[in-house]
């Protein structure tokens, strides 16, 4: 969906869930504030039992100008009601007659969405839909340091102050964003009451510690979810925890935070298992947090009826035992059962570092899979694959197995890799700067697919882990016994062919 297709449309009413929180309200403002800019006289509004009573959120309110009304026996039928933040029909917003309806949200579908319809589950606010929205429509906020300052609060909260973002696109708007940071840290600071502090010690009083995986499982009462956070990040202090997970259970939803201090977990992709086909999770390696749908988990075959607590165990166990875990620099693959494959004459992209900045600058490279950070140095290549994925190179290797095809590497991607220097917060695009290789047909390489699960260290970063499935390739150059690596079963047969 387009937001120029509600334009369409006059009596426009925008409503966000009962109880709203940060992103609803913020997300809601978004597109109050381009309806307005398009002409149009929309109403904001939110209703249920419970008007906004939270410190932070009436900060918020006031001090970010935020024009949403309290509406709980709103009556009206609209040309086009717009739900934000939340999905027509669902137990959490108060249903509201319209003509027409519109959803724009960011959580997993739990029923029919009409045509209108923008959701987008691995988003990590909605405040960050709306404003990719609004940018398609050719606006941009440079000049609107309240309205910045909210889209940036909505992503804050709903992501455990940052901690569990994981999309590029959500980077990318933190970026962008022109922020007035004391009212942040005003609202932030007004984040829990007495009666949640409470609520933080009598869960991590009752935390169950699972001594054969050293992780603890902490269930809370229904509260704020950054309060998650709060307990998972202080239990993490604890002497033999390497994982922390925190949880409450409400009508709408099952939050719950992880961490982790141990590189053989990733936090992001823990929480992303523990939701997989219910819900949904991600963050940053070492912080995250998701979201779990009750009425999803009653529907499984291995949630219905039962203690959440438990179910969280069974997963915790089963993620545990899901995975082989390979350290290439101390690791040969055993031959047996490998095949020999070749490159395929598939073009492939690669860029000089520092041709894009100068050699030391610290940068950052954003992709689809994360970020990471380099230093540049005059060695120091990148491949770009097929899908925007990219990993490094050495030019002794890629003057060994690709020769250039003197054009520009051209493709388009789901989302195109950047490099940020994370000194002057530069950034610049990959594309513009990467040439187009392809095989020499001398490189080779022994791989067989995985059978099981497993997380690979390679022998150029041993603190990041590369994730493995089965189905996918485990591959090792036939040049180089330490270079092990993983590919994807969908990429495979487009970059090889067997020998």
């Amino acid at each position: 969906m387009k937001l120029n297709e509600l334009l369409k449309f006059n009596d426009i009413v925008i409503q966000c869930h009962d109880n709203p929180d940060a992103d609803a309200l913020a997300s809601g403002y978004a597109l109050y504030w381009y309806l307005k800019k398009m002409g149009k006289k929309p109403y904001f509004m939110y209703r249920g039992i419970n008007k906004i009573q939270k410190s932070n959120l009436m900060i918020m309110l006031s001090a970010l100008e935020v024009p949403v009304n309290y509406e709980p026996d709103y009556d009206k039928e609209p040309e086009l009601l717009v739900t934000v933040d939340c999905q027509y029909g669902q137990k959490n917003v108060t249903m509201t007659k319209a003509k027409n309806v519109a959803v724009i949200d960011h959580h997993q579908l739990t029923v029919d969405v009409p045509k209108l319809s923008e959701v987008r589950s691995n988003i990590g606010s909605c405040s960050t839909i709306l404003w990719d929205m609004i940018r398609d429509e050719g606006l941009y906020f440079h000049d609107e340091r309240l309205l910045s300052t909210a889209l940036y609060y909505g992503l804050y909260t709903d992501t455990n102050r940052l901690s569990e973002v994981s999309h590029p696109l959500d980077r990318d708007m933190l970026d962008s964003l022109v922020i007035n940071k004391s009212i942040v840290t005003n609202m932030s600071n007004s984040n829990i009451s007495l009666d949640e502090l409470k609520i933080t010690g009598k869960a991590i009083l009752e935390y169950d510690y699972y001594d054969d995986n050293k992780y603890l499982i902490i269930q809370a009462e229904q509260c704020d979810p950054n309060i998650l956070g709060v307990i998972s990040d202080f239990s993490m202090e604890t002497t033999g925890v390497d994982v922390c997970l925190a949880f409450y259970v409400s009508p709408a939803e099952i939050k719950y935070s992880v961490r982790s201090c141990v590189k053989e977990v990733h936090a992001n992709e823990l929480a992303e298992f523990l939701s997989v086909g219910i819900g949904g999770g991600g963050g940053h390696i070492y912080k995250a947090g998701g979201s779990i749908r009750p009425e999803k988990l009653n529907a499984s075959d291995n949630g219905a009826n039962k203690d959440i607590k438990q179910f969280f165990k069974e997963r915790m166990d089963a993620y545990y035992e899901k995975y082989q875990i390979i350290y290439a620099k101390d690791t040969v693959l055993e031959k047996t059962g490998l095949k020999k494959y070749e490159k395929r004459k598939q073009e492939l992209g690669y860029l000089k570092l520092s041709d894009v900045f100068p050699i030391n600058t610290i940068v950052e490279i954003r992709t689809l899979e994360g970020d990471v950070n380099v230093r540049v140095e005059d060695d120091k290549y990148l491949m770009v694959g097929i899908e925007g994925e990219v990993y490094p190179i050495t030019k002794e290797k890629l003057e060994r197995s690709y020769k250039e095809t003197g054009m520009a590497y051209q493709r388009n991607f789901e989302y195109e890799p950047s490099i940020k220097d994370m000194f002057s917060g530069e950034k610049k695009t990959v594309m513009p700067y990467a040439r187009g290789v392809i095989s020499t047909g001398t490189s080779y390489i022994y791989a067989k697919p995985l059978e099981r699960y497993v997380k690979l260290f390679t022998a150029w970063d041993d603190e990041k882990y590369y994730s493995g499935k089965p189905g996918d390739y485990i591959a090792v150059r036939e040049d180089d016994e330490h270079d092990i690596y993983i590919i994807k079963e969908r990429l495979f047969n487009q970059l090889y062919n067997e020998v």
